[in-house]
């Protein structure tokens, strides 16, 4: 089991961000995507997840192309991006019941609380996002990541943005545990966290960058 990326470019627009980029991710490794803003962190992000093609290049799990072995990939990946993606009108419980259900995972509600609880918010799972602060609707969003069952590749941009020092240290140790579990990582982050300098390999994107 394995992601392979090979000689990946990426476009927006008419720009070409980066070209030839590849790199193999193992069970037990942690890749941190770096860059300077514009550089095409998110864009990598999101073809590795199969929302955007590659430009060029190509992208394998379990040593099928993601576009042709989608379903399977999507069941053993999670995504979360950078904006937390919740329905306002709905509740922490509700959006974190509807994106188990479009993901494929029949959860059930005591499944979802935990989660939450996991997460600090068992207080606030009945809440409509609208009235969360920016911390607890990322912890929202970041609830998913106990959503049974745990998979295997997560995809995460900019995961500790917004959260406190206590939130941030509960994700830390998550995603280490994760990692010692023979699970795999791709992120982003401005920041530094203690996993990052015990497991993960660096790709500088601006290193790549197209001229």
């Amino acid at each position: 089991m394995a992601l392979v990326a090979s000689s990946l470019t990426g476009v927006r627009g008419e720009r070409t961000l980066f070209s030839d980029v590849s790199f193999t991710l193992q069970p037990g490794e942690a890749l941190w995507v770096c860059g300077s803003n514009g550089s095409g962190k998110t864009t990598l992000l999101r073809m590795l997840c199969g929302l955007l093609p590659p430009a060029g290049g190509q992208i394998r799990w379990r040593g099928a192309e993601i576009c042709n072995s989608r379903e399977q990939f999507l069941q053993e990946m999670v995504h979360i991006g950078h904006e937390c993606a919740l329905k306002d009108d709905l509740s922490a419980l509700e959006n974190l019941a509807a994106i188990a259900g479009i993901a494929g995972h029949a959860t059930g509600r005591v499944g979802v609380e935990a989660a939450l609880a996991r997460m600090g918010l068992e207080r606030q799972a009945g809440l409509p996002a609208h009235v969360l602060s920016q911390g607890q609707r990322k912890r929202a969003a970041l609830a998913r990541l106990f959503l049974p069952p745990v998979r295997p590749l997560w995809i995460l941009d900019e995961p500790f943005s917004a959260l406190d020092a206590a939130a941030a240290t509960l994700l830390d140790d998550t995603v280490a545990s994760h990692l010692a579990g023979g699970g795999m990582l791709v992120y982003t982050t401005h920041q530094a966290p203690g996993f990052a300098g015990r497991s993960a390999r660096r790709l500088e994107l601006d290193a790549v960058a197209a001229c």
